[in-house]
């Protein structure tokens, strides 16, 4: 039984995370996780060169 519970939890964090990723990626979203993600020109790359 407790393996059942523990695979469910993992299914469900695993489905939450593929739902987060096709949300971004459908609204636009270049760089998930990057916070100028919505506004990014370039790839990651570009986002982290501005940084340093």
């Amino acid at each position: 039984m407790t393996n059942v519970i523990a695979s469910l939890v993992i299914l469900l964090i695993v489905g939450w995370a593929v739902r987060y990723i096709y949300k971004a990626k459908k609204s636009g979203v270049k760089c998930i996780g990057c916070p100028n993600g919505g506004n990014c020109h370039g790839g990651c790359q570009s986002c982290n060169s501005q940084k340093s």
